[in-house]
């Protein structure tokens, strides 16, 4: 069977799985199983333990569970609305700034939780009641718990980088530093959007009047110090990394035992908050290993079939300029993120186009950063974008699906500008960088 014949056999059966409800991981390690029988024969069955022990022996990978746990301790423990009322009387009464406090916090929730869907729903369970509560345009409110959630794989530590690091062989910690500041561009643009759309239509935002005026100054610096602590542990486990203190799987350990200090501190540890946040990391991290064994038997599987091959030879026809083949990836890329969630797609993206990038001339590591912004979009994208759905499952009875395309449209066109500028100016990802651990 030529490739081209295979490939096309294997994304229609993905698409009839997906359409069908099969879970994710199976259907993918079933197909890849069940065409390769067809194909190679009983030599197949030699892909399982092989994947197995190239994956789930990385000492890369027990970084995920680490930071998921830090997520879920945060966020359980309530240091999440510590950092969201922080923000708030920081930024004072103006005009949006309480969505301007959830962009910031939902970004900073994201990257504790590490995925997008985990992220948003986590984020819009704390943030989007007080928004409509106090009056806020519904789209506006929508769109930046949307925005700053999914943000949160762009912001260290990031699970997706983490997975793309480990499946292309590249430095987690240089993947997390180039990260730095397109993620610092992406959140000046969108407040200076909401700044701007807010003063030009005063009614998407009333001049706030929550709790935080209310403040006893005794509350005022116990609210403050309780933000400052969870941004500091979060800038711990980053600067462990960039310092060269701890590998970023040390550093997740880090931020877990951070997390048990903070909440003892703030005097919110409880036995049951520590044994559900245990449970749902165990949850989470069962699915996504579930997630990985699948999707990393069906791409090893796609590969050694001579699908690279095939890539190569397609954009070579073509004569796209090398920019235009990178182009051409992000396209692809985008279309993945309807149908598939961002793990799936840096599990199957990473080693098929990866090497191919290298090949002419780009730094991988570049190119991770592209493929985060472009997962980012394009899981948030209408209509079929996996995140709007999220965002649905915990939004009120009133929110349609037609608010939460509407809310997204422009954050999302902020955020292709981003990966444009990115993809234009290389160095805006690479200078920090290259400063900070030298030229890779």
């Amino acid at each position: 069977m030529s490739i081209e014949i295979l490939t096309v056999l294997l994304l229609a059966c993905i698409l009839v799985s997906f359409a069908l409800g099969a879970p994710v991981g199976l259907a993918l390690g079933g197909i890849a199983m069940a065409i390769g029988y067809m194909t190679w024969g009983e030599g197949i069955f030699t892909l399982i333990p092989t994947t197995l022990e190239s994956n789930f022996f990385s000492f890369i990978l027990l970084a995920i569970p680490l930071y998921i746990y830090m997520g879920q301790l945060l966020t359980r423990s309530g240091i999440g609305d510590a950092m969201f009322n922080a923000s708030q009387m920081l930024i004072g009464r103006i005009r949006g700034s309480l969505a301007i406090s959830v962009i910031g916090v939902c970004s900073m929730i994201g990257a504790m939780v590490g995925i997008i869907g985990a992220g948003i729903m986590t984020s819009g369970s704390i943030a989007l009641k007080p928004m409509l509560d106090r009056g806020y345009d519904k789209r506006l409110a929508l769109g930046v718990i949307m925005a700053g959630g999914g943000l949160g794989i762009l912001i260290p530590p990031s699970i997706p980088m983490i997975m793309y690091s480990a499946t292309t062989q590249n430095s987690v910690g240089r993947m997390f530093i180039a990260a730095v500041i397109p993620a610092l561009l992406s959140i000046t643009l969108l407040v200076a959007y909401v700044v701007i759309s807010c003063k030009l239509n005063p009614e998407r935002a009333p001049m706030d009047t929550g709790d935080e005026r209310q403040m006893s100054s005794k509350e005022k610096v116990r609210t403050a110090r309780d933000g400052f602590f969870s941004l500091l542990l979060i800038v711990a486990v980053l600067g462990s990394i960039i310092t060269g203190i701890a590998t970023p799987t040390e550093s997740g350990a880090i931020g877990v035992v951070g997390a048990i200090l903070l909440a003892i501190l703030f005097k919110r540890f409880q036995f049951r908050m520590f044994q559900s946040a245990g449970f749902e990391t165990a949850l989470l991290v069962s699915a996504s290993m579930w997630i990985i064994l699948g999707a990393s038997v069906f791409s090893n599987f796609h590969m050694l079939s001579g699908v690279q091959t095939m890539v190569a030879q397609f954009t070579q026809d073509l004569g796209l300029p090398p920019l235009g083949v990178i182009i051409l990836m992000q396209v692809i890329m985008l279309l993945l993120g309807f149908i598939i969630d961002e793990l799936i797609i840096v599990l199957m993206c990473a080693p098929l186009f990866a090497p191919i990038v290298v090949s002419l001339g780009y730094d991988p590591i570049w190119f991770g950063i592209l493929m985060i912004l472009n997962i980012e979009i394009a899981v948030q994208t209408p209509p079929y974008g996996f995140a709007l759905f999220y965002l649905k499952g915990i939004a009120p009875p009133g929110v349609t699906m037609m608010d939460i395309y509407k809310s997204i449209t422009p954050f999302i066109l902020l955020k292709l500008l981003v990966l444009v500028i990115c993809m234009v100016f290389p160095e805006i990802v690479l200078w920090l960088p290259n400063k900070l651990m030298g030229v890779a």
